[in-house]
């Protein structure tokens, strides 16, 4: 396993700064208990996307957004 190894209590006592120096250095680590692995944490890599904006562009016009989509009456539960 490469990139650092740490004891679950070592991991609970210095959780956020383990994970600002595997963002920082892009190295997992690796958590164990008695000795044995139990959970690696792993950088996410880079985004290539932000899902804030994905959509941004593609509704061209809508006259009334405060206004109900559908007719009341298309649905069944108002029956």
């Amino acid at each position: 396993m490469s990139g650092k190894t740490v004891a679950a209590t070592q991991f609970k006592a210095d959780c956020l700064r383990l994970i600002e120096e595997m963002e920082r250095d892009g190295q997992p680590v690796t958590v164990t208990r008695r000795g044995r692995p139990v959970a690696v944490l792993s950088p996410v890599g880079p985004v290539k996307q932000s899902p804030i904006g994905f959509m941004a562009g593609s509704v061209s016009h809508y006259d009334d957004p405060f206004s109900p989509a559908t007719d009341p009456s298309d649905w069944s539960a108002n029956s």
